[in-house]
């Protein structure tokens, strides 16, 4: 055979008189792994990438690599359009993900020394014109798909700093200031509308975040954009984001005004963030208040005290409106009487264990069981140290009578603890 002088020729090269792809795709099965041992042991990126990923999206890139790269050796024309988009959009992932650009090109760089290895292991000693065409091609396949990471990786990376995102972010910021937000909308090309859903939402950890092996940012990246997918796939209109890893806020537009906002809208709303939590692995403490666009400055602000009040009670996660927590809410905020309801529990500061256990009395519906599950003691240890508290506070949390009040000093030591560790509600929820 005459090996040609670029990858577009059609000569097919041969060894052993079996073409070269044939020979490739025929060992891809057992090939595959080895490509992606080899990814994890020598790209300490890739290492630290979650296991559901390295399974899933990884795995299925070194398939298309393989399957790209025998299409190669059999056309020896280079990836077409479609399969250039592919490249470019998984390496967009890549840089949203954090993973360094050289992290990127080395895998594919990796993975395609591996095949020409296995393959050229079984080219014999006339096959030397056939293996330089291998290796030709294999010099043109990699030109073609550093370039395309490359550009996908860049792109990915401007797009962050776009100026429709600049122009979003300037919407949101005039909500949140509750100045005019007309020309920051007219400057983003969207339309205001009649009404905003402030989400206040809480993010607990994807369980990869727990894991030291796992490269943390990444996982919390993975979250946060699946969170975002799900909103964007679900929401008409042009949602507006202000999220880290650990919550923020959100403003879903409402096509009604806040006085519409019924039962069908919260059972909607309550389905989503279900739906939201699925998708992003994570828990979610979501507070939700709906307002107009010149009062969502104010929402956000109430909205940010209604999550605050539900996790101090210790609620589940799940959706939280201000009716879901009127009493805890109103006994949250200041009044004359907040520093004589909190000290009604100074008895108990020096047994956080007591203190601990009221919380979780609360927290449970009054259920002893559930408290003793929760804390992982026998029910009879809760009875024993809800007597205790209340021979130290003259409270009695199976009276009555007494019950609001220890509920009320609960929420008023909540407040001045908040208080005096400098927490408040902040922009982002």
């Amino acid at each position: 055979m005459t090996a040609p002088n670029t990858p577009e020729s059609a000569a097919v090269p041969h060894f052993g008189g079996v073409a070269v792809h044939k020979r490739l795709l025929a060992t891809m099965p057992a090939l595959e792994p080895v490509v992606l041992a080899r990814l994890v042991e020598q790209v300490p990126a890739y290492a630290t990438l979650p296991a559901e990923q390295l399974r899933g999206e990884i795995a299925r890139q070194v398939t298309d690599g393989i399957r790209a790269y025998a299409d190669v050796l059999r056309t020896g024309e280079l990836p077409g359009p479609d399969q250039r988009a592919a490249i470019r959009e998984s390496a967009a992932r890549r840089a949203d993900e954090g993973v360094p650009l050289e992290a990127v090109v080395g895998a594919y760089h990796l993975g395609a020394e591996a095949c020409a290895a296995h393959i050229l292991a079984t080219a014999g000693e006339g096959d030397i014109e056939d293996a330089v065409l291998v290796q030709r091609h294999l010099l043109g396949f990699l030109r073609l798909v550093s370039c395309e990471v490359a550009a996908g990786y860049v792109q990915e990376r401007q797009a962050a700093l776009s100026d429709d995102q600049i122009a979003l972010q300037s919407l949101l910021s005039r909500l949140l200031d509750g100045d005019s937000p007309q020309t920051a909308a007219d400057r983003a090309g969207i339309r205001l509308p009649p009404g905003y859903v402030v989400l206040s939402i809480g993010i607990g950890p994807h369980p990869d975040e727990l894991r030291r092996d796992v490269n943390r940012p990444v996982v919390v990246r993975r979250k946060l954009r699946r969170l975002r997918g799900e909103l964007e796939r679900h929401t008409t209109g042009v949602p507006l984001f202000s999220l880290d890893g650990d919550g923020g806020l959100v403003l879903l537009p409402y096509e009604s005004t806040a006085a519409d906002f019924g039962p069908t809208d919260r059972d909607r709303l309550s389905r989503l963030v279900g739906q939201l939590r699925h998708m992003c692995g994570a828990d979610l403490l979501v507070a939700a208040v709906v307002a107009a666009p010149e009062g969502v400055a104010e929402a956000a602000r109430v909205a940010a005290e209604i999550r605050e009040v539900a996790e101090a009670c210790g609620r589940e996660p799940g959706l939280y409106l201000l009716d879901d927590v009127l009493l805890a809410y109103q006994l949250n905020h200041p009044s004359p009487a907040r520093e004589g309801l909190a000290a009604l529990l100074g008895p108990l500061d020096s047994r956080p264990e007591l203190l601990t256990t009221l919380r979780e009395f609360f927290a449970c519906g009054l259920d002893r069981r559930r408290t003793a599950a929760r804390l992982q003691v026998h029910p009879n240890t809760v009875d024993y140290r809800l007597r205790k508290a209340a021979d130290l506070t003259g409270l009695d949390a199976n009276q009555g009578t007494d019950l609001l009040t220890l509920h009320a000093a609960l929420m008023a030591q909540n407040s001045l603890r908040r208080g005096e560790s400098g927490t408040r509600p902040s922009r982002r929820g």
